[in-house]
């Protein structure tokens, strides 16, 4: 299936995409190569673009931007850290599914981590330009998605789904913010005199 065509059902349709996905045979490769990949660049492309092209006008302070090789840098670490949050987050989808009466499977996890993440990488888009960025918290709608997945991929009971989608949402969060932690020691901070900034 045509990438867009995914994206567009995920977001649009997920209560009948979700048993299409179930369906379909992926491995590791596979999503990566074919999703993960294109997707997550999504918002540190564009928060580089944003950043460090265009910036930020601040009031009473002129425009504000990012160097490019620094913005770079933080794109790369960004992006890297999305791609290994994934792989993490099925880690612990799969590690939970007995937990709630699902079945342990590490590609149908790998698929719900993936999928479910769709809205948050698209929303990545409004990065790129910095005062729309914060429209990002669309993304939250990945919550519901990964709340439609879990019973449907990892055949836990509907009647367990809220709890299971809660406990890996509050385990997403710690990995997340491990991640924003190591993320920060990369990110550029302004020097404070330097003209021009």
């Amino acid at each position: 299936m045509a990438l867009i065509d995914r994206v567009k059902r995920i977001l649009l349709a997920p209560k009948e995409e979700w048993p299409v996905i179930d369906a379909e045979q992926a491995n590791v490769g596979s999503l990566y190569t074919g999703y993960i990949l294109p997707l997550a660049a999504i918002g540190p492309v564009a928060s580089l673009i944003g950043w460090s092209v265009f910036g930020m006008r601040v009031p009473f302070a002129g425009s504000f931007r990012i160097p490019f090789g620094t913005g770079l840098r933080m794109a790369v670490v960004q992006y890297i850290l999305a791609l290994i949050g994934t792989f993490v987050l099925a880690l612990i989808i799969d590690a939970l599914a007995p937990t709630f009466g699902g079945r342990k499977n590490q590609t149908q996890a790998l698929k719900v981590a993936a999928y479910s993440s769709t809205a948050a990488w698209v929303a990545g888009i409004f990065a790129i330009i910095p005062a729309l960025a914060m429209l990002a918290i669309l993304g939250l709608y990945s919550l519901y998605l990964l709340y439609l997945g879990l019973p449907s991929l990892m055949k836990s009971p509907q009647d367990k789904a809220v709890g299971y989608a809660v406990v890996v949402i509050v385990s997403a969060i710690g990995v997340y913010l491990v991640i924003g932690l190591v993320a920060s020691r990369f990110y550029w901070r302004p020097a404070m005199g330097v003209p021009g900034l």
